[in-house]
């Protein structure tokens, strides 16, 4: 009887060590902010808290020299003027928790590689330098666990000392502008801007069409299965980026689903999406047939406007002239 009771207050205290952890939704002095930019089709992400000056000294150096780099965020052994973020020792990047940078896919970050996941990030400050981490212990509190076993990467960035102070911490993410219309950007500038301070980071795509090959794999895995037009859509995007085994793939299946529907009733639409296809797999003749057919099949259906079988008409007049 003894030991059950002691396993039931064993059990007891496990259950509300662990309910503990859990926080209040209590509002915070620093509150919780997000901010994110899609590059090409990958999503970065920068989570985070954003302590404010409040005529507080944030950089500068510690009274008392610190030997390492080991974090001094804890603000209950703080002495007196310290600054909240003082040079040369790991900070948060932030407030609460360790601020949490995520991306889709697999990026450069100034230049080097940095696979897809989540990352705590955190920073050493200098006056002329900063050290960026990201580090894969992603759930951590501010950087009193931070590990540097668990460092994924750290670079190197200058500072922008600026006039104006920013009161609230804040991150930015800003793509780069397009070279001209119809061109997809693949980088983006991350920035911390906090005080004076304005440190920037780039992070780069290299392959936004094998990310977005990728991403359209799923959702035509995730589309109807009978029907053609995600597979004709990621069709489309692999055919005009030169990627000829996948677009032909997916034009063979969107060709083999929409015959089944022919097969089942002809419509106008059917007919004329076949046509689409067999062009897009250089089958002119066949696709020629197939346009024909879808007029008289038009023609004979008094929802198919008189403007859709010109247009029609005129595709297969060009089809016949070799414009396409």
């Amino acid at each position: 009887m003894k030991r059950n009771i002691t396993v039931l207050i064993i059990l007891f205290l496990a259950a509300f060590a662990v309910n503990s952890q859990v926080r209040p939704p209590t509002p915070r002095g620093s509150q919780k902010a997000t901010v994110s930019q899609t590059i090409g089709t990958t999503d970065v992400s920068v989570s985070y808290s954003r302590p404010a000056i409040i005529g507080r000294k944030i950089f500068g150096d510690w009274p008392t020299a610190v030997a390492g780099e080991a974090t001094l965020d804890n603000g209950n052994t703080r002495p007196k003027d310290a600054p909240l973020v003082p040079w040369g020792h790991v900070w948060r990047a932030g407030a609460n928790e360790a601020t949490l940078f995520s991306v889709a896919d697999d990026v450069t970050i100034n230049g080097q590689p940095l696979a897809a996941g989540k990352y705590s990030l955190h920073a050493i400050p200098g006056k002329n330098e900063w050290t960026i981490i990201f580090n894969k212990d992603d759930g951590q509190w501010g950087s009193f666990s931070y590990d540097a076993k668990k460092d994924v990467l750290r670079i190197q960035v200058k500072p922008d000392w600026k006039r104006e102070k920013v009161q609230l911490l804040t991150y930015t993410i800003d793509a780069d502008a397009p070279a001209k219309v119809g061109d997809v950007t693949s980088r983006a500038t991350v920035t911390l801007s906090w005080e004076k301070a304005r440190v920037p980071f780039t992070v780069e795509v290299k392959d936004v069409v094998g990310s977005t090959i990728t991403r359209l794999k799923a959702y035509v895995a995730a589309a109807k299965p009978e029907d053609p037009g995600p597979r004709i859509n990621a069709g489309n995007y692999a055919r005009d980026n030169k990627r000829t085994e996948e677009a032909k793939s997916w034009y063979d299946e969107a060709l083999r689903l929409n015959d089944a529907m022919i097969a089942t009733k002809e419509t106008f639409q059917n007919l004329q999406r076949k046509a689409t296809i067999l062009l897009n797999l250089g089958r002119s003749p066949e696709a020629l047939t197939a346009a024909e057919r879808a007029v008289v099949v038009g023609k004979a259906d008094t929802t198919v406007t008189k403007a859709q079988i010109e247009a029609l008409e005129k595709r297969i007049a060009d089809i016949k002239a070799g414009k396409q």
